[in-house]
Order: C-alpha cells, then sequence, then structure tokens
C-alpha cells in the first residue's frame, strides 16, 4: 500500500485504540498526513525493509520502527538513518534461455524456456507468488488467450482461464521470479519487472494488448494491469 493509504489507515486503528506505526517511503505524503507515529525510510518503492536477503538491515528497520511505540501519540515523523538508491528502473541483464521449439509462438516458447529457472527461483525461496489463479503449468497456455487477444478476438471470447487481471499478476510473478534465478544475484528495485516489460516477448505482448484494447467494445478494464505505472515511460496508456 501506498504511504497515503497507510497513514490515514493509522489514524483508523489508533481511533480504535490501537497503537501503530507506519514505515513511510515517502516522506512528504506522512508529513501531510501526519500519522500517530511515522518512520521513513529511503528505499526505493516496493522495498520498505530494504533490500531482500539482508536480514541484519531489516532487523534494524523493525527495531527502529517498534521503538517508535515508546513515544506518546503524536505526530512523530523520524528518519531511519539509512538510505538506498539503486538503479530502480534500469531492466536486470540476464540471459534468455533459447526457445526449443520455433513452432510455438515466441512468448509461449518463451514461458516454457523460462520454466526451470522459475522452479529453482520457488526451491531457492521455499514459495512463489505465482498461483493467484493459475499455476506455472498454465502460464504458456494463458499467454495463446492473450496472443488471442492481441490478434483482434475479442477480449470476453479469448478464453482467458480466471479473472483477468490476476491472471496477469501470476504471468509477472512467473517471469520475474525466473529472472531472479537467472541473475543470481539481488537486483536493483524493479530491474525485474523492467526486464519483463522491456526485454521479453511476454512484455512485448503486453504493449500490443494495450493497442489492440485502448477502444475496444465492450472497454477492457484492465488496462493498468498490463503495464504499471512505473512502465508508462516505455508502454503509454491513454491518457498517460
Amino acid at each position: 500500500m501506498c504511504t497515503r493509504a497507510v497513514s490515514t489507515l493509522a489514524h483508523v486503528f489508533e481511533a480504535a485504540g490501537l497503537a501503530s506505526v507506519v514505515l513511510a517511503s515517502n516522506r512528504e505524503q506522512a508529513r501531510r498526513i501526519a500519522p500517530p507515529r511515522a518512520l521513513f525510510c529511503d528505499f526505493p518503492l516496493g522495498r520498505p525493509l530494504g533490500a531482500p536477503r539482508d536480514p541484519a538491515l531489516q532487523r534494524r528497520v523493525l527495531e527502529a520502527a517498534f521503538d517508535l511505540l515508546q513515544a506518546p501519540a503524536g505526530p512523530l515523523l523520524e528518519d531511519f538513518p539509512e538510505a538506498i538508491h539503486d538503479a530502480a528502473d534500469a531492466p536486470l541483464a540476464c540471459p534468455i534461455p533459447p526457445r526449443d521449439d520455433a513452432d510455438q509462438p515466441p512468448a509461449v516458447a518463451e514461458a516454457r524456456a523460462l520454466r526451470p529457472a522459475w522452479e529453482r527461483a520457488r526451491t531457492a525461496n521455499r514459495s512463489s507468488q505465482v498461483g493467484r489463479v493459475i499455476d506455472a503449468d498454465a502460464v504458456p497456455e494463458a499467454l495463446e488467450a492473450f496472443l488471442r487477444i492481441a490478434e483482434g478476438t475479442p477480449w470476453r471470447e479469448a478464453g482467458i482461464p480466471g479473472d483477468v487481471g490476476a491472471v496477469l499478476m501470476d504471468i509477472r510473478c512467473y517471469y520475474e521470479e525466473a529472472a531472479m534465478a537467472l541473475a543470481e544475484h539481488v537486483p536493483a528495485a524493479r530491474a525485474a519487472e523492467s526486464w519483463y516489460y522491456q526485454r521479453t516477448e511476454a512484455g512485448a505482448l503486453m504493449k500490443r494488448m494495450i493497442e489492440q484494447l485502448v477502444d475496444s467494445d465492450p472497454p477492457f478494464p484492465y488496462l493498468y494491469y498490463l503495464a504499471p505505472f512505473s512502465q508508462q515511460e516505455f508502454i503509454p496508456l491513454p491518457g498517460a
């Protein structure tokens, strides 16, 4: 959730008698909304506790946040003394495994080629964010449905296997998790996201779908699931 939303929610919790601490990623929003207690962490968006796989830093953040509970209700806004600045939007540099079936659509063959990398990531992390609607086995077939949309099939007739927004998020998570295994290091904040949208066949398919669906009838209500705000410079959306 964004700083504005959690800061507002903190007021609700405090009114109900529950002490709260906000980990704020936007200092100005936290200052304006003035939650009872907030710790501003100058980290890239999406990483409220700092870099992944750095438990020592994450512990320091949590300890600083919990220390604010000792203070009386504010508003109180403090700055965490450490900052993280990285090339958040630069695409991750990682090789995509070669596709072994030239007869398949490029995005479908690409997704199948990424399966071993995704399996390595799932094993290393002991979990996966894939599975809101589809599992890894169904990612190539879901891409085939979206390919039909890009080629002109009405989106309600394309055979999308479930809630469209959730399926799109499953595909994106599948790709980003595979990218982590291919890179074999902790990337910058949105490097895997940028890699997905700017370097892969699936990302190119998302752009084609936007171009096809901007003026669709009935309207396609999931345009912003096709490309988040952070990618609109590279994949323009209507009105952006």
